[in-house]
């Protein structure tokens, strides 16, 4: 039987009509319903290999094990609006996130923060992010994905209320890392409900297409929202309002869905991932002033032994966050890599990018945000029409392609913030730009091809949490080159822009070595 049959029942149950979350756990017996359900090892998996000539027999060996409630017919009910309402929190998220890029200057002014901890403005968010992911899609798969999707919208609105009302760097800070922790529980379920509503393989890949150009439309909006509002309180306040509104509407489209292992929620494993994440971050973020000091190595021993500990307590428990049997597959080391290496290369980059072009060329954040939209808005185009490439690229040449495209772009940037000149980096974006988009497009592709349907959040949180951590240490690598290089900010730019480029080129090997070596669906 295959390594990937999960044995656990994917249990749906409508909507209420009041909006009301199903019971965890709720499950009748009754008649399995083929029209509606899928198992594992069939249309769950969206890789091409999962329609060999065993499918049948997989399926026709799963389908006695599998049961579903009376309902379920109706659980992809509303698929249309599933997708509108977790592309639009989803979209508010990355407005949320990447809200300081632009207008950071102005930020550490009003809250008289110092330089060196100017990178905690921006790593905030992704601390929370990286954090809390993991542990978000397991809980989304086991209890509820509609119920997390719900809390973490209503989170994440009001922890960016909160964030307009700092008046120190460590409260924004604080109210960061929430947004992020927020975020990780929005952003883990919302791919597990899309897999839910959109059973198909083609409806899956139109669902998850425009759920990466929306992760791009989001980054796309940001810089002009936050550039075009008089300060950056303001821009909390809107987004706030905004993503409250879409909480609202949430429980009332959105079908609960599950797919339970039993046993108990894997707390020990969450906390110790939670913390080594944290101690790493921080440890990177630290780095920037000195990275032989005592309190930086302190951190990364810290971070090796909680990791440490976290696998131990994997292999231990009954039902672990994340299967480490997956590492054996090349599909998901693919998808894991493609997470790390967009957040070292790319999000590293382009977060400080828009601070340095103010600096250097004396930029308005309205005048860098519409420079910036030219990158932005080309990924958000991109990633919508990348479905068009489906069964034509696979998705790892995709991934890959968008790698070489940014390391492209990014190269083509070299000399421009030196020659004071924003004309010279414009075919630069727009190649960088291209890049993203297909990356936007096929990192949430690749990580529900990478496991099974029934841990499609899972899969999402590993892929993101990695995306996370590697813009952190992109974020304080950038700082830290274009800021610490002797020749000033113009030449550590530049240096900055070259480790981009290499990190991208690294990462689009590194997908393409990861090839398949046996298939993902395998009879006894």
């Amino acid at each position: 039987m295959s390594r990937f049959n999960d044995r656990t029942e994917d249990v749906t149950a409508p909507a209420a009509a009041a909006g009301t979350p199903a019971t965890p756990g709720a499950s009748t017996p009754g008649p399995t319903l083929t029209a509606d359900r899928t198992t594992p090892e069939t249309a769950d998996r969206t890789a091409p290999e999962a329609a060999g000539p065993g499918a049948g027999q997989a399926a026709g060996q799963t389908a006695g094990q599998t049961r579903a409630e009376p309902h379920a017919a109706v659980a992809s009910a509303h698929p249309r609006a599933t997708l509108a309402v977790t592309s639009a929190a989803t979209a508010l998220a990355l407005m949320t996130y990447t809200a300081p890029a632009v207008t950071l200057v102005d930020t550490a002014a009003a809250l008289h923060t110092a330089p060196s901890a100017q990178a905690w403005l921006l790593n905030g968010t992704p601390l929370g992010l990286a954090a809390v992911l993991l542990v978000a899609g397991s809980l989304a798969d086991d209890h509820g994905r509609r119920r997390l999707f719900v809390s973490g919208t209503l989170a994440l609105a009001l922890t960016t209320l909160l964030g307009a009302l700092a008046t120190t760097t460590w409260q924004f800070t604080l109210a960061r890392v929430a947004q992020g922790a927020a975020s990780a529980a929005l952003l883990a379920s919302s791919l597990g409900l899309l897999v839910h509503a959109f059973p198909t393989p083609r409806g899956r890949l139109h669902a998850t297409g425009v759920w990466g150009a929306f992760v791009s439309g989001g980054i796309a909006l940001s810089p002009l929202l936050s550039g075009a509002l008089p300060g950056w309180r303001p821009v909390y306040v809107l987004l706030g309002a905004a993503t409250l509104l879409v909480a609202a509407v949430a429980p009332r489209v959105l079908t609960e869905s599950r797919s339970p292992r039993g046993g108990r929620p894997d707390l020990p494993g969450a906390a110790a991932f939670g913390a080594a994440t944290v101690a790493l971050i921080a440890a990177l973020t630290l780095g920037r002033d000195g990275w032989l000091r005592a309190p930086v190595g302190l951190l990364l021993l810290a971070s090796v032994a909680l990791l440490a500990l976290f696998v131990l307590v994997e292999r231990r428990v009954a039902t672990p966050m994340i299967d480490l049997s997956l590492l054996r597959d090349p599909a998901f080391v693919a998808s894991s890599a493609g997470g790390l290496v967009t957040g070292l290369a790319v999000i590293g980059l382009f977060s400080f990018l828009p601070t340095v072009l103010q600096k250097a060329l004396g930029l308005s954040p309205m005048d860098t945000a519409w420079l910036f939209l030219l990158w932005s808005g080309l990924s958000f185009v991109v990633a919508l029409q990348a479905r068009r490439l489906a069964g034509r690229v696979p998705t790892r040449v995709q991934l890959a392609l968008g790698f070489v495209l940014h390391a492209a772009g990014v190269l083509t940037l070299l000399g421009s913030v030196g020659a004071g000149s924003w004309h010279r980096m414009l075919p630069g974006l727009a190649a960088a730009g291209i890049g993203s988009g297909l990356l936007n497009a096929a990192l949430p592709l690749l990580a529900v091809e990478s496991v099974p349907a029934a841990r499609a959040a899972m899969g999402s949180g590993a892929q993101q949490t990695l995306r996370y951590v590697g813009s952190c240490a992109g974020v304080a690598l950038t700082i830290a080159i274009a800021t610490g290089t002797g020749g000033g900010l113009a030449r550590g730019t530049d240096l900055a822009m070259a480790v981009s480029a290499g990190l991208a080129l690294v990462g689009a090997a590194a997908v393409l070595g990861a090839r398949r070596k046996r298939p993902l669906v395998s009879s006894d």
